[in-house]
């Protein structure tokens, strides 16, 4: 094989194969970063990963609500009309947090299938609605309540 030709091939693999290794260690990062979005039917039956961080919504449903009075401990019940799951979560809750209105909380599975959420993210206003929770209601032949008027 002629030595110019030669030179050309190895630096045409080298670019190959670094070009494969930076898209590896992207997709790499990029996996490690997702959090995918299941509904309360899918974290019922297990479809959802345990110890791995996922984002789980739905309707909070009424009366569900549970404050710790001496910490800021909150647990509450998310159903997409069809299953239930349960969320734990410390902390301070959005304002806009209600009972009766979507969510989307992030967080791990625990062995007992309660999500152990570490923020919770509440609508912006009375007529949003998480899309992943628009779709997932939608899905199971439920359409999100309409907010009650106030007047």
């Amino acid at each position: 094989m002629n030595p110019l030709r030669k030179k050309r091939l190895i630096i045409i693999l080298a670019i190959l194969v670094g070009v494969g290794a930076a898209v590896g260690l992207a997709l790499s990062a990029l996996q490690q970063n997702i959090n995918l979005f299941y509904t309360p039917t899918q974290i019922a039956n297990g479809e959802a990963p345990q110890d791995t961080r996922i984002r789980a919504g739905g309707m909070v449903e009424k009366g569900s609500l549970q404050r710790s009075p001496d910490s800021l401990d909150v647990k509450f019940v998310v159903t997409d009309f069809n299953k239930s799951v349960t969320i734990a979560y410390r902390g301070i809750l959005p304002d806009l947090f209600r009972e009766g209105q979507g969510i989307v909380a992030l967080g791990k599975i625990n062995a007992d299938g309660v999500v152990v959420a570490d923020e919770v993210l509440a609508k912006h206003d009375e007529k949003y609605m998480p899309p992943e929770v628009t779709k997932a209601l939608k899905d199971s032949g439920q359409s999100a309540p309409t907010p009650a008027k106030e007047g």
